[in-house]
């Protein structure tokens, strides 16, 4: 394993400053990151190019999925046409769209109007409102800690249910919400089609004989925009802690694996479980080790966490972020995580999350590099590199 003293200095060097604005300014570059799409492909492609550069095998490995393409997709009100983003678990309208009165949930109106974040779908309050009473169109008015377009995710993208349902940017909130309690006549469109494509995870294999439960590290990298405070610094603890390893023996095998399909119910973690059956379970079932780099890992006026319900796991993060100088919060045991790890702690799994807010959140604005709070994504990809390398060594 390397010295305490060669990982401390990650967080203090000019080089880990160029390398992280670096990898974080051709991410942002790359355009949005939305799965299977020209700019996912070339984030999967950059990186596979990163990881080889650091001397490590990495590969992609593909999965099918039928990409949404949206053709039309708006609200009219009168002689209002106010542009929107499909709902992407919900079924399409004909060109035509639907038509009808606008009201609010409850008011038994053909088409509803609901004010949601895109933390709503993590309670499940997005599906009860779509699956109650008879409804031919659902409109989410967007609602985040900043204005815009706050997406929010597919957690039944292969099984689209309800009425067909669009996104509405918070700006146009109260011209839309007035007309739900007037009980206006609307007319609401969401022409779609989908489109067989591919969609790709970044797979390198280090060390150890893959014969033992493995060290996994994984992160999502795919989303609704160009999200670089979202995942780039999911992205950067990635790049760090492989450049780590690269450099010491290991005494377990360790898998990196940086997936698409997030923002889609997680489809590309599905895969990589799927070609490696029972890697998600307890570890007294052969299940592996699994390092989380979630979202929003230093944000701009975020706030960082720790997930794990083992306690070796949760000392280990706690000790290392803090010999970075690194704030954060430590979640209760039994909080289940909204992102991938939440697959591997239904199952049993083993587990450490890191994962932080962001007044961003799913809006096209999170861009480099205002989003960023560079020196925190230092200090976190400096503490996630000694967590993996003392864990795999």
């Amino acid at each position: 394993m390397l010295t305490g003293m060669a990982l401390e200095v990650i967080s203090s060097t000019s080089a880990a400053s160029d390398r992280a604005a670096r990898w974080l300014a051709d991410w942002d570059g790359q355009g949005t990151h939305r799965t299977a799409t020209a700019g996912d492909h070339a984030g999967a492609e950059w990186l596979a190019v990163e990881a080889r550069a650091l001397g490590a095998d990495a590969v992609i490995e593909e999965f099918a999925l039928d990409r949404l393409d949206p053709v039309a997709t708006f609200l009219e009100i009168g002689d209002k046409r106010i542009a929107a983003v499909p709902v992407f678990d919900a079924p399409p309208t004909s060109a035509g769209g639907v038509t009808g009165r606008l009201g609010v949930a409850g008011s038994g109106a053909p088409i509803i109007v609901a004010e949601l974040s895109p933390r709503t779908v993590y309670s499940g309050e997005f599906e009860r409102l779509r699956r109650t009473g008879e409804q031919t169109g659902f409109v989410v008015v967007c609602v985040g800690e900043q204005p815009g377009m706050g997406l929010i995710n597919a957690e039944s993208f292969r099984r689209p249910y309800g009425a067909p349902a669009i996104h509405i940017a918070s700006e146009a909130g109260d011209i839309v919400l007035a007309a739900a309690q007037a009980g206006a006549e609307a007319r609401l469109v969401a022409d779609s089609r989908r489109t067989p494509a591919q969609g790709r995870n970044v797979v390198a294999v280090l060390g150890g004989d893959l014969a033992r439960p493995p060290l996994v590290v994984m992160t999502p990298r795919s989303s609704w925009w160009h999200s670089t405070a979202e995942r780039g610094g999911g992205i950067v603890c990635w790049l760090e802690t492989l450049r780590a390893l690269v450099a010491m023996p290991m005494t377990r095998p360790v898998v990196l694996t940086a997936n698409s399909g997030h923002e889609l119910n997680h489809l590309g973690l599905d895969d990589f479980v799927e070609r490696r059956p029972g890697w998600d379970r307890a570890a007294a079932d052969g299940g592996a080790l699994w390092v989380h780099y979630g979202a929003n890992i230093g944000a701009a006026g975020g706030n960082l966490s720790v997930m794990s319900a083992d306690d070796a796991l949760r000392d280990l993060a706690t000790a290392e972020l803090s010999r970075q100088g690194q704030s954060f919060a430590t979640t209760a045991k039994n909080i289940v995580p909204s992102g991938e790890t939440r697959d591997i702690h239904r199952t049993g799994g083993r587990y450490l999350t890191l994962v932080g807010t962001n007044p961003l959140f799913h809006l096209p604005q999170d861009r480099w590099p205002h989003s960023i709070d560079l020196p925190a994504v230092i200090r976190c990809a400096a503490a996630a590199a000694r967590i993996v390398t003392t864990l795999a060594g």
